[in-house]
């Protein structure tokens, strides 16, 4: 399979072509997303969630996501790699560069950094240093303990504005990919529409140039919650712990000779 890169994900949003979009967090789901063609992976920080059983992503650290990277990594997928910048990490652009590089290092070919305006010091950094940056709009997770929850953003002309200066800014500063989460539909249409740049959403309609989920919720694997956005037309867990109990029932059904 053709090696995925960053002009090939700018290519599909100058096409038309809607970009699929899936987390991966280990070797063995990142060979078989790979195989099912899915040309950009994430290794995300909602990786302390649906793997490591934190409560919200703020408790993930620079080594557990370098840990993960590296295990991605070793698939050596065609999909193009990318890595969360974790919560903390970007306080300054001199520590931004230093763990861009840090992920960088450990097999991401991008990093993903949340935040707009106030963040453009930190990108600019990232960006001159010579890693590829991709942004995050609307509800950001690093942000969840200041905002009291997820909330959906862009729903007044005001709020709607300011992401669509945000995703200009951020283009502007060189990002190649914007994510945006839990956008209010029409604005994440305007957002989309307003730079050039491949817009890829997760709970924000279908308007954008593309989708990311977290792998564990569409296949029904997440432990404890399945977010709303996400269709739940599979349900993996169910299924295993049925395999799981038979397999038990037929231990537990061999007698000792």
């Amino acid at each position: 399979m053709t090696k995925i890169t960053i002009q090939t994900i700018r290519d599909m949003k100058a096409r038309g072509e809607k970009i699929p979009a899936l987390t991966a967090y280990d070797y063995p789901m990142a060979r078989l997303l790979d195989a099912a063609g899915i040309p950009f992976l994430l290794v995300g920080d909602s990786l302390g969630m649906v793997v490591l059983g934190y409560p919200d992503t703020t408790h993930v650290t620079m080594s557990e996501m370098e840990h993960h990277v590296r295990a991605v990594a070793r698939a050596r997928p065609a999909a193009l790699v990318g890595a969360d910048l974790p919560f903390k990490s970007c306080e300054t652009p001199a520590a931004a560069v230093e763990n861009a590089r840090r992920l960088v290092n450990a097999g991401a070919e991008f990093v993903k950094m949340e935040g707009g305006l106030e963040m453009l010091p930190q990108a600019r950094a990232i960006i001159a240093a010579g890693v590829p940056c991709c942004g995050h709009l609307g509800m950001l997770p690093q942000s969840v303990l200041e905002e009291g929850g997820y909330h959906v953003k862009g729903k007044t002309e005001a709020a709607r504005a300011r992401l669509v200066d945000d995703a200009k800014a951020l283009t502007a500063a060189g990002a190649f990919a914007i994510v945006l989460e839990l956008v209010a539909p029409s604005a994440a249409r305007d957002v989309a529409r307003a730079v050039a740049v491949p817009v890829i959403g997760i709970g924000s309609g279908d308007d954008c140039d593309g989708q990311i989920l977290v792998t564990p919720d569409l296949l029904g694997l997440s432990p404890d919650f399945i977010p709303r956005h996400v269709k739940k037309n599979f349900h993996l867990a169910r299924r295993a712990r049925f395999a799981i109990m038979e397999w038990k029932q037929t231990v537990q059904c061999i007698r000792n000779e």
